[in-house]
């Protein structure tokens, strides 16, 4: 497809440039149908491969490229557009709608599949990334909670914190004077649970749930050695007091991170070994929750507290 295209900017053609370089409206449409070409939005194409090899955060950067191109004003990508830059998880928010923050200060306009965003952004705000202007991580933290929820929004701070794109000092200096907005509400709550410790979204709505449950504090990647010293494992969240560890079982951990040569069974038959190798050396005991788990919160709660005894 790449090579029946004038050059794209950013991945993005825009309909009058097909048309000036001689397609019309019918040649797009078929183009379109042999999946060749794909719209982005309306005047908008991309690669028809691209789009379809792409994930949520990879069409929805693409989604947000077509919007700078288009834009009449300047903008900047952030919110939801900037977690994506940052390959953060958009787990609880839209990965169709494409925010931007307006330069001018001025009211934003709302339109189709687009959120205009009015605000102060300081030149350490805004950096280049892949080839667009982009809030800084630590601006996006701060953004991603005046938009989203509670437990999404701390998914999305604990991924810039745990890839050390940004940390929780930095984040806080930069809150400070923005601490009054009534949009940043939330903001305070997100960053008393975040922590940087924990690496994947089930950990973090798992952490997420044990707050809002009142359950004990348990301490998250907690480390075992064995009698030299020697880190033998991490566990996902542990009570040390308790004697106690918690992991979630996640489809990554038996998919995502196969060994080569293994199988899923392969990966489960290790984790089991594992779990069996982190008893003998503590006599700890272990409670495994999954995602079905997590939609059940009441339930999954009075489950730990029996399990904690």
């Amino acid at each position: 497809m790449t090579d029946l295209l004038i050059p794209t900017t950013h991945g993005i053609t825009l309909r009058r440039e097909l048309i000036g370089a001689g397609y019309t409206d019918r040649d797009i449409a078929k183009l379109m149908k042999a999946g060749d070409l794909a719209r982005v939005r309306h005047g908008a194409y991309v690669d028809g491969p691209r789009w379809q090899a792409a994930d949520d955060n990879g069409r929805l950067g693409l989604r947000s490229r077509a919007v700078l191109r288009q834009s009449k004003t300047p903008v900047v990508l952030s919110h939801v557009s900037a977690a994506a830059e940052y390959d953060a998880p958009l787990w609880g928010m839209s990965s169709t709608i494409v925010h931007v923050t307006r330069r001018d200060r001025r009211a934003g306009r709302n339109e189709a599949g687009v959120r205009q965003h009015q605000g102060l952004l300081l030149p350490q705000d805004v950096v280049h990334r892949a080839g667009v202007e982009v809030t800084d991580p630590t601006r996006t933290a701060i953004d991603i909670t005046t938009v989203a929820g509670t437990e999404p929004a701390l998914c999305v701070v604990n991924h810039l914190l745990h890839d050390k794109h940004t940390d929780l000092a930095t984040i806080r200096k930069r809150y400070e004077p923005m601490a009054h907005d009534p949009y940043t509400l939330r903001t305070d709550l997100v960053l008393r649970l975040a922590d940087p410790r924990i690496e994947s979204v089930g950990e973090s709505r798992t952490a997420y749930l044990m707050w809002q449950q009142g359950l004990p504090y348990a301490e998250p990647q907690w480390v075992i050695t064995d009698e030299f010293g020697r880190e033998i494992a991490r566990l996902d969240f542990a009570w040390p007091d308790r004697r106690c560890w918690l992991e979630f079982d996640g489809r990554q951990k038996y998919v995502k991170f196969l060994r080569e040569g293994e199988t899923v069974t392969d990966a489960v038959l290790r984790e089991k070994r594992r779990e069996e190798m982190i008893i003998e050396l503590t006599g700890w005991r272990c409670i495994r929750i999954t995602w079905a788990d997590l939609e059940n919160p009441e339930r999954l709660a009075a489950r730990i507290r029996r399990f904690l005894g």
